[in-house]
């Protein structure tokens, strides 16, 4: 899912993009259960939830969302026909239904798929839920006024790349089908395995026609989930979710809804959040957050308190930060040294750069180390922990670069721990030891986003990362490596501007692949392949920290967002 500002769109506001971690399974602390309510493990129902956030839970319309799995905070009032499951861990990184009866059904080449609703489905006001719902909530989706939702529904469905939404066209998409109240059918122009991925994005929301307010449409959205907007003050800063006392347990597997009420509060400095946390006092002892990790520091200090460590959620998430080449710019068009700069990064110092192994794990591979994606293990260009200087040498001289050669390392000023100035020292602390100097020219976040994302402009040389926006390797290899997704007069995703037929050839025929753990072994070994161009350097996956109130229970964090799901969480 992408650099910081693309991440947040992309990534799911995990809040993702929504945004935001990769390996082993993800799981609180194994007391967490027995903290609170008098040391009672079982979660019970009531209470309010308080969710204290950096950022606003801006345009809460599910048109305007960018979220995968159905989000965090908008899966407590959006249901899909799909969604992910809440399950720690990597069991938590499949599909599973949610307003649908499965996860769909494909013709023989994956460009049909059919869904069937649920029985006994209803909105808040408990008016049944249709299909022709979701096909209109789709369909506005596509209008200019509400846009911000993934592209991929434009891309993917047939005949809808100028589609204009129902506001100005009220046709609709021929491309989506509703034969009866609980069927629909969705026309694709390609095979597209894994539609049900997508499907658990807040674009296919049922929004009844009849209570559609257009722009206004976030102030109060209409709920299908366990809870309803009661209040939306500033769009998004304070978002106040009541139940929805028409939805049904029955019909909705996924979602736990324990607390009462649920009250979320942004636009809060993240130190502010962190120290609210730890003292847990009063609200703030049933409270959480879904957007602000601990940063190096405040990790140091909660690991030596016994009381704290144990209110720490840890999540892998899948993302990956690398290093990007332009292979069209000197020196960089001659594959040696594109090699040699992977032989020499010293990881461990990338590693304490972002803060440490407790926050970042060494990568050798581009796609996250998660059964998901298809992580095939493989390290081309040997480093070990601390570089391989004399490698790198023995390169650079093969290369015409005998006594060393400058190069510009291009970086953001945003103190992210990714991207930023510490990141980049670490690299040019590893590439000296080879005979490479490294210039280090860093931009401010707009100025760097805009840069490295044009064509045009793009460096020779910068740091850049990437998150998917569903725990797969199509949405992690495709937009980055697809030389057809190179964009030439816009935001351009593809750094390495590869565009090679047999890796375009290879992800169209994964994409028509329906059994998805098939698919995963092919994105592996396509990764690898990909990995011998030497087009990007992995450095590390990042993985989530985040502190929770003393009488939160039942912590539950999956590998598809890394973060706590709070649809799970208790407080009574």
């Amino acid at each position: 899912m992408r650099q910081p500002s693309v991440r947040a769109r992309r990534v799911a506001a995990a809040s993702v993009s929504l945004v935001l971690a990769a390996g082993a399974a993800a799981c609180g602390p194994k007391d967490n259960d027995a903290k609170g309510a008098g040391g009672d493990s079982t979660p019970h129902k009531g209470g309010t939830l308080t969710v204290l956030n950096a950022n606003p839970q801006q345009d809460f319309d599910p048109a305007r969302l960018y979220t995968s799995g159905g989000g965090n905070v908008p899966s407590l009032v959006f249901r899909t026909l799909t969604t992910r499951n809440r399950e720690n861990g990597a069991a938590g990184a499949k599909v599973v239904p949610d307003l649908a009866t499965d996860t769909g059904r494909p013709n023989k080449d994956a460009t049909e798929w059919t869904y069937t609703l649920k029985k006994g489905l209803t909105y808040e006001d408990g008016s049944p839920i249709t299909s022709a719902d979701i096909k209109y909530g789709i369909e506005r989706s596509f209008a200019p006024e509400l846009s911000g939702g993934a592209p991929y529904l434009r891309d993917w469905l047939t005949g809808a790349a100028d589609y204009q939404g129902p506001y100005k066209d009220k046709k609709g998409l021929d491309a989506i089908e509703t034969p009866d109240e609980r069927t629909i059918v969705f026309h694709l122009n390609k095979p597209e395995g894994e539609f049900p991925y997508l499907a658990t994005q807040t674009q296919f929301t049922p929004v009844p026609k009849s209570k559609d307010t257009g722009t206004k449409y976030e102030e109060h959205p209409v709920s299908s989930g366990p809870y309803k907007v009661v209040r939306n003050e500033n769009d998004g800063e304070q978002l106040v979710l009541e139940r929805n006392p028409h939805w049904s347990a029955a019909t909705d597997a996924e979602r736990k809804a324990y607390p009462d009420k649920i009250d979320v509060r942004s636009g809060l400095d993240s130190s502010v959040i962190n120290q609210r946390l730890s003292a847990s006092q009063g609200a703030d002892a049933a409270a959480v957050t879904t957007d602000t990790n601990l940063d190096p520091a405040e990790l140091a200090k909660v690991t030596g308190d016994k009381d704290l460590a144990s209110r720490v959620g840890t999540g892998h998430f899948g993302y990956t930060d690398y290093i990007a080449f332009n292979p069209k710019t000197r020196p960089f068009d001659d594959v040696k040294v594109r090699q040699a700069i992977s032989y020499a990064i010293d990881r461990s110092s990338v590693v304490n750069a972002a803060g440490g192994s407790a926050l970042a794990e060494p990568a050798t591979t581009f796609l996250p180390d998660q059964k998901s994606f298809g992580h095939t293990p493989y390290d081309l260009f040997p480093a070990g922990k601390a570089g391989d200087p004399a490698k790198a040498k023995a390169l650079l001289k093969e290369a015409g670069y005998a006594k060393g050669l400058t190069v510009t390392l291009t970086h953001s000023n945003a103190k992210d721990f990714e991207t930023s100035p510490e990141i980049a020292t670490a690299v040019q602390d590893a590439l000296k030891k080879a005979g490479i100097t490294v210039k280090l020219q860093g931009l401010e976040e707009n100025d760097y986003s805009d840069k490295i994302h044009n064509v045009k402009t793009e460096p020779g040389f910068f740091l850049a990362h990437w998150g998917a926006d569903w725990p797969s390797g199509g949405p992690f290899l495709a937009p980055i490596f697809d030389g057809r997704q190179i964009v030439k007069d816009g935001a351009n995703f593809n750094t390495g501007l590869l565009n090679a037929k047999s890796v375009n050839a290879e992800i169209d025929a994964i994409n028509k692949l329906t059994d998805l753990d098939q698919a995963a072994k092919r994105w592996g070994a396509l990764d690898e392949k990909i990995g011998g161009k030497a087009l990007t350097v992995p450095l590390f996956h990042p993985v989530y920290k985040r502190l929770y109130g003393e009488d939160v229970k039942n912590i539950v964090i999956s590998d598809w967002t890394g973060v706590l799901d709070i649809s799970q969480v208790a407080v009574k």
